[in-house]
């Protein structure tokens, strides 16, 4: 067995894991159908079988030539096994739910689906970006508590988002974001929850990404300070490219903000290229704070504020503190000197501070858009079942335009 010189993997098969001879790469549930896809495993011919969830025999559902199918005529509220097999090959056995959804599915994991346990059970940190050939890709990485928390999927539409298919997934990565540099794709991305800092560039649309840079070291323990970082927009000001992070960890509690930049004429993939800002811990007698114990702030968002200022605005940990929702922190970035430290800023109500959220500035109205997981009761802060679009003229006042979902 030779060594492996990539980031990435079509797919990534761990040692001795049952991954299956079939590889099903995307899963798609509807109210009444389940779209699967999987890579070739150059048969010529692919059975599909399905069955209610522990209920009697599998079924034959169809036959194709291609790597797709919809398993169409099911009960909608109910859980579905099913797998793919051709010839002697066999993909593992897979779950969905069928019911109604929202928007266009990506991706879907069963919260009992194992196929992905070596990494976590749940899909999370969507980052999303348009090619400049035009197309579009996402990336979702493989969440669970105590897991390790290591791999991310990426996928590509070719019609504005209506379908989508696989492309690859890269290990080691967590919190990945992609974005675009002088027309070339980057992935920047943690090695794990807290661990080290990695970037990596693909040239062909994300198919693969040549072996990666560590930017920081991290702890790679969550019991221990290190990386914390999310898919938030990249920004480019004064001629340097923008991006945030913390140091911490929940077991320690504090999360301390940090950004990182660069020069946007610079080898983003040469490390010497990145500054940091040394972080800067939470202190509870920066004017207009909430009173009491706060772990600080995490998930950092980058925006220009109407008179120049380039700020990091930060989801703020109110849930001991009085008032216990509706304020978000305010940093100062030093764009003369990218290796100063943050400087705390000012407080803004805004009802969505226990979740992330993102601020994007809209040229052409003039206004700065988020949307959120807005939060209504002071007794049920952690909520995350309303998602509302908000707009600010200034970045420090915010009314809330509509309820989204």
């Amino acid at each position: 067995m030779k060594g492996y010189p990539l980031w990435s993997y079509a797919p990534y098969k761990p040692l001795l894991y049952p991954t299956g001879d079939i590889y099903i790469c995307r899963i798609a549930p509807a109210e009444q159908t389940i779209c699967l896809q999987w890579l070739d495993a150059g048969e010529s011919e692919y059975s599909v079988f399905c069955r209610k969830r522990d209920d009697g025999d599998f079924a034959l559902c169809g036959k194709t030539h291609g790597t797709e199918f919809h398993i169409e005529n099911l009960e909608a509220e109910n859980d579905y096994e099913f797998y793919v097999c051709a010839g002697q090959k066999k993909s593992r056995i897979r779950l969905a739910r069928t019911g109604k959804v929202v928007g266009t599915v990506v991706n879907y994991l069963h919260p009992d689906d194992e196929a992905y346990a070596f990494s976590g059970r749940y899909l999370c940190s969507p980052s999303m970006v348009r090619h400049p050939d035009g197309y579009l890709l996402t990336s979702m990485d493989l969440f669970a508590g105590g897991a390790p928390q290591n791999l991310t999927l990426i996928f590509r539409s070719d019609d504005e988002g209506a379908t989508w298919h696989y492309v690859s997934e890269v290990m080691p990565a967590f919190w990945g974001k992609l974005f675009i540099h002088k027309g070339e794709l980057y992935l920047l991305a943690c090695s794990t929850e807290y661990g080290d800092l990695l970037i990596g560039k693909s040239t062909d649309g994300g198919k693969t990404f040549p072996e990666h840079t560590v930017l920081l070291r991290g702890a790679c323990k969550c019991n221990m300070p290190g990386i914390h970082k999310n898919p938030q927009n990249v920004l480019h000001y004064k001629g340097r490219i923008y991006e945030t992070l913390e140091w911490g960890a929940w077991a320690c509690g504090y999360h301390a903000p940090m950004v990182m930049s660069a020069a946007e004429d610079a080898d983003l993939m040469d490390a010497a290229s990145w500054h940091f800002a040394p972080p800067l811990k939470y202190d509870p007698s920066w004017p207009g704070v909430a009173v009491g114990p706060s772990t600080g702030n995490i998930e950092g968002t980058l925006a220009v504020s109407p008179d120049g200022r380039l700020l990091n605005i930060m989801r703020y940990d109110t849930s001991k503190t009085e008032p216990n929702y509706g304020l978000i922190l305010a940093f100062e970035v030093n764009t003369e000197d990218p290796d100063a430290p943050l400087t705390y800023s000012h407080s803004i109500e805004f009802p969505a501070n226990l979740s992330k959220f993102m601020i994007q500035f809209d040229k052409v109205s003039g206004l700065y858009y988020s949307i959120a997981s807005r939060i209504t009761e002071p007794d049920k802060i952690r909520a995350r079942n309303l998602l509302s679009l908000m707009v600010s003229k200034d970045l420090l006042h915010w009314d809330v335009a509509t309820d989204l979902l």
